[in-house]
C-alpha cells in the first residue's frame, strides 16, 4: 500500500465531538416522541393508578435530561481536542456490510425473506469469504431450505414469501 493510500485511508470521516453530538440529538428526539405520545395518550395519576402513558413519560424525560447533559458536553469539546470517532478505512469495512444488509431488508417486501436470505448471504460469502461457487450456492439455498423448513413446515409461522414461492405454490 502506498503511503497517499495509506493516508487516504487515516482521514477522519467525523470527529468524536460530531458523533457524541449526533448521538445525543437522536436520543433527544426519541425522548421528544415518547414524552409527546405519552401525553397523548394520558401521562397522569389518575383515580384508579396511572394512565397509560404516565411510567413512559418520566422515561422520555429522563432520556431528554441526560441527552441535553450529552449534548451541551460534546458541545464544550474543543475542536482541536476531539479525538477521530471513525477513519475512512474502518468507515468503509461498515459500509460494507450496512449497505447490503439494507439492500436485503428492502427486497424482503418485494421477492420474499426466503430468496432475498440466499441472495443475501451468497453475496457476503462470495464477495467476502471468496467461497467457491458449489459451497456458497449449497449454503445459501441450504439455509433458506433450512428455515423454510423450521419456520414455515414445523413451527408453522409464516414469514414473508415473493412470486418465486407463490409460482412454486408454497404460499
Amino acid at each position: 500500500m502506498s503511503e497517499e493510500s495509506s493516508a487516504r485511508e487515516q482521514r477522519t470521516v467525523f470527529s468524536l465531538k460530531t458523533a457524541e453530538i449526533g448521538v445525543a440529538l437522536l436520543f433527544l428526539a426519541v425522548s421528544a416522541i415518547v414524552v409527546w405520545d405519552s401525553v397523548r395518550v394520558g401521562a397522569k395519576w389518575a383515580e384508579d393508578g396511572p394512565e397509560t402513558g404516565y411510567f413512559p413519560f418520566y422515561i422520555g424525560l429522563i432520556i431528554g435530561f441526560a441527552s441535553l447533559f450529552n449534548l451541551l458536553r460534546a458541545a464544550l469539546i474543543p475542536a482541536e481536542k476531539s479525538a477521530a470517532f471513525v477513519e475512512v478505512g474502518q468507515f468503509k469495512l461498515v459500509l460494507a456490510v450496512l449497505v447490503p444488509t439494507a439492500i436485503y431488508t428492502a427486497l424482503i417486501g418485494w421477492i420474499g425473506i426466503y430468496v432475498a436470505s440466499t441472495v443475501y448471504v451468497a453475496f457476503f460469502m462470495r464477495w467476502l469469504g471468496k467461497y467457491a461457487w458449489w459451497s456458497t450456492a449449497a449454503v445459501s439455498i441450504g439455509n433458506s431450505v433450512a428455515f423454510f423448513l423450521v419456520f414455515e413446515i414445523w413451527f408453522k409461522i409464516p414469514l414473508p414469501k415473493g412470486p418465486l414461492e407463490a409460482a412454486l405454490g408454497l404460499n
